[in-house]
């Protein structure tokens, strides 16, 4: 029986290394948002500072791993073999549910991840063991209720708060420095330095290094009783040290970035390895507890009552860990998703938004627009004036290719700092993941980042990111719940079958994301589209984009109008509903692309702009005309479909079976020509286009006369002349579109 538990223990270890990189994944986000965002070094460099902050914080911490041994479940009631079914069944669910979150972009909090799955574990054999033992136990003698309650108060408190502060304090830097800052760092620079960098080291003390294994007890209580003389020190020494720095041409705002990146990383790794490896540990300490002291009993005999000691980690378990999220914080694709999600939603400029609209984003932004026009209405002329020019945007310093400038990223960091060792010293559980993100959003809405027309966006995506959160809540405990009851009751094979489920749907969404990745990945040419500030490649760069979007509408216009015709000629109502679904994702994506093509636009000059802009515009606007023009073939052929009336007579399937084959024979040539940009083609496109509109025409007549003689055909009639209608139009639109593509094209316009 010993060897089935060593199985478990070491099975749990290895889901804890994937757990390990799912996590950093997932956390990334608090570190490095800020960095990467402001562009305050070279990507390798932040990286480096990151995986040293990761590596020492993991190295010298004791993992904080109480939580996980006696922080949800009372040990002394369970035995062995019970603890081993809770603490499997957590590092099932939360492998699983935080590589979700990753896949989805979306940061979550780990610390609520594994509490609830705890808590959700321990609640189900709560149940079975309050049932048998005859009212002998009671839920309260079984579950610690009150860390999981600290923790839902915190993920209250910490989201208001940190956005609150967000928005209070950037607002107030933004009016000392402006977007333009550097003037007035010159002469605040050193002191706004030295506060900042005593404000992160305070927080590595308290927060970062609180349970370094190299912390005596001594050594904390000394920090304790002289933390005002320790910081006040540390004041004077760091100002002195960036008005040297500044003296020297270093830019102060970089250090302070870097330096709170480091902060934050280490005190991650410090604090928040017990979510990744806490629950393995435990698992190792109750099974060499009861390989020491079991004396003959059998695992559901011995009770786990060594696990209320406090845990002694072994460093080769916290330098092992260190190296693992090191290895995966540099591999990890899902990582810089995660990443991206935070920085877009923080993002100065306007550009792509990679979040829809929402009716409560929708109201939101309604309410704070009326509200915010009558503030500012009684704001006297002269003062208003004066807010208006610490906030003009058109000097501001940013790096190349950066989101946001230093003097955010330095807010961002600073105040997160700020808050979660104020927290810490309270005792109070605030996550991380809450604090950082909230207070990025925080900052980018007081630095009118969050304009009239990106607003709606970025709420909607704050709101579904703060929905996330909370259904990781729910998820953890229900999940946990299911996966104990099922390993519990199905014993070995259960748990066989569990590791395997939870393999495949690694692997699974693995290559999901992988195949995602492919393709929605957003060319560098869109990137640099949206960057560029160069008004003489602006044109080149908005061509080479246009052949590329246009040449996907072509391409997928000529599938889906074969698969809306087939469907429809076969009475498929599966193929039209499948391709109505697909109609409103590119309506979707051909949003986005207009908006990225607006804004490539908006970067030529004026004469090219006047010349070309108008034959982009209308090429766009063709483009989503034959968009609309297959939806509106497709929904009357569904819904005709659906019904199960009659079909077309063979007859008609003949000949206009043949004619839509020629017209997506006709649209995959235009995505080519379009493609290789060979316009020499062009003339024999605009004829073979016009032949099928007439071919069309004529069915058109045939169909009007047809009905006049068979007027108990009416409803399929109606149908099918929509759907000649809409064919003529997608093939003229196409025309069009070719026409407005070949101005756009030539040089010598």
């Amino acid at each position: 029986m010993e060897t089935f538990y060593l199985i478990i223990v070491i099975f749990l270890f290895l889901i804890a290394v994937f757990d390990l990189s799912v996590g950093v994944s997932n956390d990334a986000v608090n570190f490095l948002n800020s960095a990467i965002g402001a562009k305050a070094a070279s990507f390798k460099v932040i990286m480096a500072i990151a995986a040293i902050g990761i590596f020492v914080g993991a190295s010298m911490s004791n993992g904080m791993m109480d939580i996980a041994r006696h922080g949800i479940y009372q040990p002394q009631f369970f035995y062995l073999n019970e603890i081993m079914c809770i603490l499997l069944a957590v590092m099932l669910t939360d492998v699983v549910l935080l590589d979700v979150f990753n896949t989805m972009g979306l940061p979550t909090s780990t610390t609520v991840s594994m509490v609830f799955e705890l808590l959700g574990g321990t609640f189900a054999l709560a149940i079975v063991k309050t049932i048998n033992s005859n009212g002998a136990l009671q839920m309260g003698d079984l579950i610690n209720t009150d860390k999981a309650l600290q923790v839902i108060i915190a993920i209250f408190v910490s989201v208001a708060i940190a956005f609150f502060f967000g928005v209070v304090v950037q607002y107030i830097a933004r009016l000392i420095f402006k977007f333009n800052y550097r003037r007035q760092l010159k002469y605040f620079g050193a002191l706004f330095g030295g506060f900042a960098s005593t404000t992160i080291i305070y927080f590595i003390l308290i927060n970062g290094l609180k349970a370094s294994t190299m912390m005596t007890p001594e050594a904390r209580a000394w920090i304790h009783e002289n933390t005002q003389l320790l910081m006040g020190c540390c004041f004077v020494v760091t100002t002195v040290l960036m008005q040297i720095l500044m003296w020297c041409r270093v830019n102060v705002l970089k250090v302070v970035v870097l330096l709170g990146t480091f902060a934050l990383a280490l005190a991650f790794a410090g604090n928040d390895l017990v979510n990744f490896i806490g629950v393995p540990l435990a698992g190792f300490s109750a099974y060499t507890d009861y390989v020491a002291n079991a004396n003959g009993l059998a695992p559901d005999q011995f009770l786990t009552t060594s696990l209320l000691e406090s845990a002694r980690t072994p460093s080769v378990f916290l330098i092992g860990s260190g190296i693992i999220m090191v290895i995966a914080l540099f591999t990890s694709k899902k990582a810089q998703n995660v990443i991206k999600t935070s920085v877009d939603l923080s993002r100065q400029e306007t550009g792509e938004e990679n979040f829809g609209t929402s009716p409560i984003a929708r109201k939101l932004v309604r309410m704070t627009t009326n509200a915010s026009s009558l503030i500012i209405n009684n704001i006297p002329p002269k003062a208003r004036t004066w807010l208006n020019s610490r906030f003009d945007k058109d000097d501001v310093i940013l790096e190349h290719g950066a989101a946001f400038d230093l003097v955010r990223a330095s807010v961002n960091l600073v105040l997160a700092s700020l808050l979660i060792a104020l927290g810490t010293s309270l005792k109070l559980p605030l996550s991380t993941t809450y604090v950082t993100f909230m207070v990025a959003m925080g900052s980018s809405l007081a630095d009118r980042a969050w304009g009239r027309d990106s607003a709606v966006y970025r709420i909607t995506g704050v709101i579904s990111v703060i929905g996330g959160w909370f259904i990781t809540a729910g998820a953890a405990f229900l999940f946990c719940f299911i996966v104990t009851m099922i390993v519990y009751f199905g014993g070995t094979i259960a748990i066989i079958l569990m590791s395997v489920l939870a393999a495949y749907m690694l692997i699974h969404s693995q290559i999901t994301y992988n195949k995602k990745l492919k393709k929605e990945k957003k060319s560098s040419l869109a990137q640099q589209l949206v960057a560029n500030k160069d008004q003489e490649n602006a044109l080149v760069l908005l061509r080479q984009f246009s052949r590329e979007e246009f040449t996907k509408v072509l391409a997928w216009s000529a599938d889906l109008y074969d698969r809306v015709t087939s469907g429809f000629l076969h009475e498929s109502y599966r193929t039209l509903r499948k391709a109505m679904g697909d109609i409103e994702t590119e309506r979707h994506y051909f949003k986005q692309v207009k908006r990225l093509g607006t804004i490539g636009v908006s970067h030529l000059n004026d004469q090219v702009g006047l010349e070309k802009g108008l034959y982009y515009f209308q090429g766009n606007d063709f483009s989503y005309d034959i968009i609309h023009a297959i939806k509106r073939t497709c929904e009357p052929c569904l819904e005709h479909t659906d019904n199960n009336f009659n079909p077309l007579g063979q007859a008609q399937k003949e000949s206009f079976g043949a004619i839509a084959q020629e017209i997506v024979h006709f649209l995959e040539k235009c995505k080519q020509v379009v493609e290789e940009n060979n316009n020499h083609e062009l003339p024999a496109l605009y004829n073979q286009g016009n032949i099928l509109i007439n071919q069309l025409g004529v069915l058109k007549r045939e169909e009007i006369r047809q009905m006049r003689e068979q007027m108990s055909y009416i409803k399929v009639g109606i149908v099918y002349l929509t759907v000649i209608q809409e064919s003529q139009n997608v093939v003229a639109y196409t025309i069009n579109l070719l026409k407005m593509n070949q101005k756009f094209q030539e040089e010598n316009q």
